[in-house]
């Protein structure tokens, strides 16, 4: 027959936290195993997808390790993916570049306005 085996510790419910498994001591005895939760990776904050380079940790587990380990040297290295940081920086230097075509213009139009003469007064005196 079996051996029967009881819960290592005081929850007793089958719940996300208290997963198990039965693993064989090296004294010839079945007992339970506890397993961790499995970390998730930290995703894109614009996108959504997995942060390549960052490993998928609990949240504890990230204090213990260092900081080369949970960033990607670049620009929002460890915050946003490769693609979203390009899309970044291309749509601010079209912007900055929108801006500067429009002060030439307008600097252009300026110029161009012909400055118009004043009027000549008419000597006829006016009728009231």
């Amino acid at each position: 027959m079996a051996q029967r085996l009881t819960y290592r510790r005081r929850l007793s419910y089958n719940t996300k936290s208290n997963r198990t498994r039965v693993v064989k001591t090296p004294g010839g005895r079945l007992t339970w195993l506890y397993e961790k939760k499995p970390g998730t990776a930290p995703k894109c904050g614009d996108c959504g997808v997995a942060l390549p380079g960052v490993p998928a940790l609990r949240p504890t587990e990230y204090a213990r390790i260092s900081r080369r380990q949970k960033t990607v040297n670049r620009a929002y290295g460890g915050s946003r993916c490769a693609n979203c940081v390009r899309d970044r920086i291309v749509r601010a230097f079209l912007i900055e570049e929108q801006k500067i075509v429009k002060k030439v213009i307008k600097a252009q139009a300026k110029n161009a306005k012909p400055v118009k003469a004043p009027k000549a007064k008419s000597s006829k005196p006016k009728a009231k």
